[in-house]
């Protein structure tokens, strides 16, 4: 790569980089007053698609942000509030299983709508052609790269 390709990648990690924090912050406010936080409806949103709304902790923890012991005392409060059950997984030994329960579940879809919406309005200052452009190539970056 070149200085011009180099500087050119640097300016569009930055330009998503700082994209991607202007949206979160802005959308950030669709969980104001909702008794739900952020991480616990991503937590939600995994479980309530998965088959009898019911997910593999280990899956959870593959779609969240955050470090496996933080999902998992994430997940105990959430049980400890009675927005899922969780049991341990009779396939993995080691693993447990998290469902929504319907108060979670109710929670989750109240949410979900308004957090939609949201959404789908800011992202609506893009075509439906850069809307699949910028999936497309967020994909891409989302690939595994060769090991450091």
């Amino acid at each position: 790569m070149d200085v011009t390709d180099r500087r050119l990648a640097i300016d569009a990690w930055e330009s998503l980089f700082r994209a991607q924090h202007e949206v979160f912050d802005e959308i950030s406010c669709d969980f104001s007053d909702t008794g739900l936080s952020q991480a616990e409806y991503d937590v939600l949103l995994t479980v309530t698609r998965a088959p009898g709304m019911t997910a593999r902790l280990r899956d959870v923890t593959a779609n969240m942000l955050i470090s496996q012991p933080s999902v998992s005392r994430l997940v105990d409060r959430m049980a400890t509030r009675g927005l899922v059950s969780k049991c341990p997984d009779p396939d993995d030994g080691r693993g447990s299983l998290v469902r929504a329960t319907e108060e979670g579940a109710a929670s989750f879809r109240r949410i979900a709508t308004a957090h939609g919406r949201s959404i789908a309005d800011r992202m609506s200052l893009l075509s439906d052609g850069e809307l699949a452009q910028l999936r497309d190539l967020t994909a891409k970056l989302r690939k595994p790269a060769d090991d450091c």
